[in-house]
């Protein structure tokens, strides 16, 4: 499993980093056919106002590309809301395969 993460506008901390990665490594206890994940963490630039924290997670399976995007005031936050959303993806198309 191949994992990028970007930032956008602004530079993450290692503590930030060290957070994803180790989240992300429990992905392959839902599939084991995941080839790359790409997370890009955004700061949602409205005009000088409290920016919030956008984390997207992109899986790339054979055949099979996984989206979703989360949004609050919090990378973390985003972050963990978004890869529940994926984990609930995944599963259920694993679902539908054993079907």
């Amino acid at each position: 499993m191949n994992v990028q993460i970007q930032t956008v506008h602004f530079n993450a901390d290692s503590k930030l980093i060290e957070y994803v990665n180790r989240k992300l490594e429990k992905l392959n206890t839902f599939s084991d056919r995941i080839i790359q994940v790409n997370v890009f963490l955004k700061l949602d630039n409205v005009v000088h106002t409290i920016k919030d924290k956008i984390a997207e997670i992109r899986v790339h399976v054979p055949r099979h590309n996984f989206f979703v995007k989360s949004t609050s005031k919090s990378f973390e936050e985003s972050f963990d809301d978004a890869f529940e959303t994926m984990v609930a993806q995944i599963k259920k198309s694993k679902e539908k395969k054993a079907a």
